[in-house]
């Protein structure tokens, strides 16, 4: 790793500034606010417990929700600071505010050890406008600046990047290392066959990745409604299924490129149709398909079908490394989850390094309660795809280097 990290710090009695991502889902009842996964708060844990074991002030930030620069209490962070604490089994202190006054009066209250969270960092307009101003407010706080917030860190904002500049030391915490070991180090030369999974809706949110990938891989599996555009690009039929029109052109061209690298393409053999999406569908297969027969007229293609996951999933049994970054159907309806579960299934069951790369492929990992028999799933859905595509995470730039 060229960046520090914070296993590499010296940390008793220092006020530690730590970035984290807690924009975890919530429901509300009975006015009360419930967090319905608090998967990326658990994974704060081992950072967070490792500055308090070495005796750390523990001051966290963190957004949550979309509050536009206003204090909308709707995104207050108070309920998770309340979460946290029954996680660490220890008290959390929450600041109303992330800068000014209140906060450096309940910092200089704190004993080495203890954890302090603000308030929702988006309530002030210059977060996301990375500010230098409110960068060097958020910096006064603290010592050192920790960022464990991965799901954040392809945002230039603030607090993951704006403050790096305005503290003495800069680290990553352990989330932070593991995901970039995992979706940079792994996949910088990947055990072979390498074979990278791609689904989700729209071939125009994975073409990055599919070009960076297409010098590494051996093998790609495509599904999802992403697959239909593809089938458009060879002239096979799509019925009502989704279909990125202006994207045809480019399709054909990761076909065409494919072929030049001698990269194997697999689109599904055959599919699922429906013609409702509901939770009472009734889809049916299309049976293999060909330019001549496809997705059948008035019908949508929902998952991939039995052919396919019968092929998906002896490719993925012979893999070394897996990459995983989209459903292939619409899994969070039954009668269209078949084919991400059979993936999931298969990804859990392989002996290859295989990595979740965020987003719904975790959601359908973990929903499945597979999401421990996989070697990483990654917390960033748009940091994870803009780091696989080789770009620069502004709030991993920013850390300090290490020597």
């Amino acid at each position: 790793m060229s960046k520090l990290s914070v296993r590499d710090l010296s940390l008793a009695g220092k006020r530690v500034l730590l970035r984290v991502d807690f924009n975890v889902p919530t429901e509300e009842n009975d006015g009360h606010t419930r967090i319905t996964d608090d998967t990326r708060i658990k994974e704060s844990l081992p950072t967070i417990n490792h500055l308090r074991a070495a005796g750390a002030k523990v001051i966290v930030m963190a957004h949550f929700g979309r509050p536009k620069g206003t204090a909308n209490l709707k995104y207050t962070l108070r309920p998770v600071s309340e979460h946290l604490s029954k996680l660490l089994n220890a008290p959390v202190g929450f600041s109303t505010e992330c800068v000014g006054e209140i906060p450096a009066g309940l910092i200089a209250g704190m004993h080495d050890g203890d954890v302090l969270l603000l308030e929702n960092v988006r309530f002030h307009g210059e977060e996301e406008a990375n500010d230098e101003g409110f960068a060097k407010e958020l910096a006064a706080l603290g010592e050192i600046y920790v960022n464990d917030a991965f799901g954040a860190a392809h945002r230039a904002h603030a607090s993951t990047a704006g403050v790096a500049h305005h503290v003495p030391t800069a680290a990553m915490g352990l989330l932070m290392e593991k995901e970039l070991r995992y979706l940079q180090g792994e996949l910088k030369a990947p055990a072979r066959p390498f074979v990278v999974i791609l689904g989700g809706s729209k071939v125009s949110d994975k073409i990055g990745v599919i070009k960076a990938l297409m010098e590494k891989a051996d093998t790609f599996l495509i599904g999802g409604a992403m697959a239909y555009t593809f089938f458009r690009a060879l002239g096979i039929p799509t019925g009502k299924s989704r279909v990125e029109a202006d994207k045809v052109d480019l399709a054909k061209e990761i076909l065409e490129l494919a072929k030049a690298k001698g990269v194997r393409f697999l689109l599904p053999l055959d599919n699922l149709e429906t013609q409702e999406i509901s939770a009472t569908a009734q889809p049916r297969s299309t049976g293999l398909v060909s330019p001549e027969k496809g997705v059948s007229e008035g019908w949508e293609a929902v998952d991939i079908g039995p052919e396919t996951i019968s092929l998906y999933r002896q490719e993925i049994a012979g893999a070394k490394t897996v990459l995983w970054n989209g459903p292939v159907g619409i899994f969070e309806l039954a009668p269209f989850a078949s084919g991400t579960r059979s993936i999931a299934e298969a990804v859990a069951a392989s002996s290859a390094v295989t990595i979740i790369g965020g987003g719904d492929s975790v959601t359908a990992v973990k929903q499945f309660g597979l999401g421990e028999k996989v070697s990483f799933c990654s917390t960033g859905g748009g940091a994870s795809l803009e780091l696989i595509e080789g770009k620069v995470l502004p709030g991993v730039a920013a850390l300090t280097d290490k020597v």
